[in-house]
């Protein structure tokens, strides 16, 4: 193996260990995340930086200086340079200029990616107001003037919400309902005829 990379110079050599250290460091990273062991990674770095690594979501595993935005600048970096300074017999100046170029452009392909993946997140949040004109029935019966449960097919999922009848009136389970007002979460529902 070392005969090899014998006839290698300095530039060469370090071009090629940042390629095998900068795809290490990529490979196990991407492992770290099929298994879902990225998570909550320590780095024995001192900074004054406090970040709360027991809430992942799904953009800490980009910043700027990350492992994995790191270790792909220098993969790029290495393999480039090393690609255009002994493959295609450019000079020094032209490689490195090549090699930092290429892992500026892999980091920001990781960005990219990165911020795609956060842009495809939800909240899923239900908002009560928007279940106005929704149908449903009801689950316990509503008293007079007081306050039952309906059943609503709101936003392609089945919710039972708190409510009232428009009128004050006693609604029996099972009755069609259509929700016309909510005010405070608390549903105002007349009977469907």
């Amino acid at each position: 193996m070392v005969k090899a990379f014998s006839d290698f110079n300095g530039l060469e050599m370090f071009f090629l260990a940042c390629a095998i250290i900068g795809g290490f460091f990529v490979f196990v990273k991407l492992i770290m995340q099929f298994a879902g062991g990225d998570t909550d990674t320590h780095v024995g770095v001192d900074s004054n930086i406090d970040i709360d690594s027991s809430h992942a979501d799904s953009d800490i595993g980009f910043r700027l200086l990350s492992l994995h935005g790191l270790s792909a600048f220098f993969m790029m970096f290495g393999l480039v340079g090393l690609a255009l300074y002994r493959q295609s017999h450019m000079g020094t100046f032209i490689a490195i200029i090549g090699a930092v170029a290429a892992g500026m452009v892999s980091v920001w392909i990781i960005g990219k990616l990165f911020q795609g993946a956060v842009n495809l997140q939800s909240s899923g949040t239900l908002k009560t107001a928007d279940a106005v004109g929704s149908s449903g029935t009801v689950y316990l019966t509503i008293p007079e003037g007081g306050i039952g449960q309906v059943s609503l097919n709101f936003q392609n999922r089945l919710r039972e919400f708190d409510a009232t009848e428009k009128n004050g009136s006693q609604v029996p389970t099972g009755i069609p309902v259509r929700v016309v007002q909510v005010k405070a979460n608390v549903l105002v529902v007349e009977i469907i005829n």
